[in-house]
């Protein structure tokens, strides 16, 4: 077994091989022990590029081993642009994505889920200039060299809402929500070019059935693709660091993420 790397502690190497993993970075977690050195020391690029209107926005870039890649954008969760999401981006890269974390806070974090709320980074957003970012990010990914052409978009929370919101703005070849706002109407919906793979929990309050079963309805009447998994467990179950994270879900979400991925992405 491979030793974890000095950027993983102790405390979570510890953490890593026990059956609760509270605080541990998804990605290392959904990696295994085994994998976590190459996952962690995997490297990150600073990347940027700047919207129709100047504004210039950023973003991380981890890439797979392959010189050419299927790529996958990351929208991070209320939380802002993380480690644990640059993490995630170093995942996929693993698994042979081209992973592109971007920010949409504007180099806004929180440390956890109280100082989000505090903040309220998500209500400080533009819309519009949202809308602008991820559209500029899916064609940059688009036409990247080392890309094939065939871009998908995943993200948690706040993130997961907005992952349909990007495949909605523009037409990208696969969508992944966590535990993100759905909208019920058709309409709304009838740009939308990719098939979508939404995970949700059975707990959950906010993003309920009632809300989620709409939506299905709305993406069936709009003659889209919706796949959709339920889950024994609450809002944010795949995020380790929080009080809400459940990890056989998080695996098991994780596993179907990456089987749906490469049925329309390849890898």
């Amino acid at each position: 077994m491979n030793h974890v790397p000095p950027e993983v502690s102790r405390r979570d190497a510890l953490r890593l091989t026990a059956a609760s993993a509270a605080g541990v970075p998804l990605a290392l977690l959904l990696a295994g022990p085994a994998n976590a050195q190459a996952v962690a020391a995997r490297p990150i690029e600073d990347v940027g590029l700047a919207l129709p209107g100047g504004q210039r926005v950023r973003a991380k870039l981890a890439r797979p081993a392959a010189a050419r890649a299927p790529a996958m954008m990351l929208i991070h969760e209320n939380r802002g642009l993380s480690r644990d999401i640059e993490q995630m981006a170093s995942l996929f890269a693993q698994e042979g994505f081209l992973a592109l974390a971007i920010d949409l806070f504007d180099g806004q974090t929180a440390a956890d889920q109280a100082e989000a709320q505090r903040l309220q980074l998500t209500s400080k957003i533009n819309p519009a200039v949202a809308t602008e970012t991820v559209k500029a990010w899916i064609g940059w990914l688009r036409a990247h060299p080392n890309g094939t052409g065939k871009v998908g978009t995943v993200g948690w929370c706040f993130g997961g809402a907005w992952s349909l919101n990007a495949s909605l703005a523009a037409p990208v070849d696969a969508t992944v929500i966590y535990y993100g706002r759905v909208p019920a109407d058709p309409a709304a919906l009838a740009p939308l070019a990719s098939p979508v793979l939404g995970h949700f929990g059975l707990e959950d309050r906010g993003i309920n059935q009632e809300m989620v079963g709409a939506w299905q309805r709305a993406m069936a009447a709009a003659s889209k693709r919706a796949e959709v998994h339920w889950y024994p467990a609450n809002h944010a179950f795949a995020n380790p660091t929080g009080n809400r994270y459940h990890e056989e879900s998080a695996r098991l979400a994780w596993g179907r993420t990456l089987a749906f991925l490469r049925t329309h992405l390849g890898s």
